[in-house]
């Protein structure tokens, strides 16, 4: 089956390149090699900048494949060119989305592909909901065959998958206090990207996902507070712990609070009976006590793979300041 990436050294992309290279199928990356992870051995490489659409043609070139995915589209311009670059030149295109295009905060739980699409908090989540949208009605419309998936916080051994991410580790490191939102009993769901790309995988040339929706979590389900200690515990790290109102937390720096209130300060559990279904071979099987080793020891021997956010690195001393002020 020749399959085309947009991306492919991601971390969702890097691990669902590989399953497909392991299972016989002719992958090409159309990638601009600037990413921490290597392209995989045996993935045909195409070079350009994919926002450049003249180049993007040129490189194409009339190719035609059994699936496309793109991985690195955030906002309705984006899939609608994909929707005229690709229409006639594949038999199924599949759009990687966001679980944070849920309804948020849930009315109920778990969460099935049947919940409906809803954030007001995130406006990256909004733009991923109108990617759905747009791409629904060319299926509906003309028959651009999409299939939709939905990832919720996946990780591999090279990011934190904590609010903030790499900030943990730093702060831990300069004898600085960790803050958690909330009391840090709010359940979470984190995949690992290996399990990810066995669900993922599974979806490439089925006529049976045209026209759906498929989220790929783990079913395991942990509060913060376990998160932190265990990604503390990999790193052979120590911190005092200091839990503050979300919405306290959020005021101090966009981005992070945007994330925050939009995502991961509400608790997400998922039933992934769809996907299961249609890929019975679907199934995590690393627990997150596990795959946190992985992070440990990455971040040990490889430390520059871990950028810091100064910029929230200061923010996050100040919300303590004043919180730690308030009479």
């Amino acid at each position: 089956m020749k399959v085309l990436f947009i991306g492919g050294t991601g971390i969702i992309s890097s691990a669902c390149a590989h399953r497909c290279l392991e299972l016989g199928m002719d992958l090409y990356l159309f990638n601009r090699g600037q990413s921490r992870r290597p392209e995989p051995e045996n993935a045909k490489i195409l070079r350009a900048d994919y926002r450049n659409t003249d180049q993007v043609r040129d490189v194409l070139n009339g190719m035609i494949f059994e699936t496309v995915v793109d991985f690195i589209a955030f906002t309705e311009d984006h899939v609608r060119r994909d929707v005229e670059l690709f229409t006639g030149k594949t038999r199924q295109f599949v759009f990687i989305s966001s679980a944070s295009a849920y309804q948020t905060p849930p009315e109920s739980l778990p969460v099935t592909e049947a919940t409906s699409l809803d954030n007001p908090y995130w406006k990256y989540s909004r733009d991923k909901i109108s990617c759905e949208q747009f791409l629904m009605r060319a299926y509906r419309e003309t028959g651009f065959p999409v299939t939709i998936v939905r990832p919720s916080h996946t990780y591999d051994r090279m990011s934190v998958p904590f609010p903030g991410g790499p900030i943990l580790f730093h702060r831990a490191k300069q004898g600085k206090k960790i803050v958690i939102h909330g009391d840090g009993t709010s359940l979470w769901t984190l995949t690992h990207h290996t399990d990810f790309a066995v669900g993922f995988s599974g979806l490439l040339g089925k006529n049976a996902a045209i026209g759906e929706t498929y989220h790929i979590t783990s079913d395991e389900i942990l509060p913060w507070n376990q998160i932190g200690r265990l990604l503390l515990k990999s790193a052979g790290l120590e911190a005092e712990i200091l839990h503050l109102p979300s919405e306290f937390m959020a005021k101090y720096h966009a981005e992070f609070g945007a994330g925050l209130l939009g995502d991961k300060m509400h608790s997400m559990v998922f039933d992934n009976s769809k996907i299961k279904a249609i890929v019975p071979e679907f199934g995590c099987k690393i627990p997150f006590a596990e795959g946190v080793k992985e992070i440990g020891e990455w971040y040990k021997s490889h430390p520059d793979d871990f950028p810091v956010d100064h910029d929230l690195d200061a923010a996050m001393d100040r919300m303590i300041a004043d919180y730690e002020s308030i009479p």
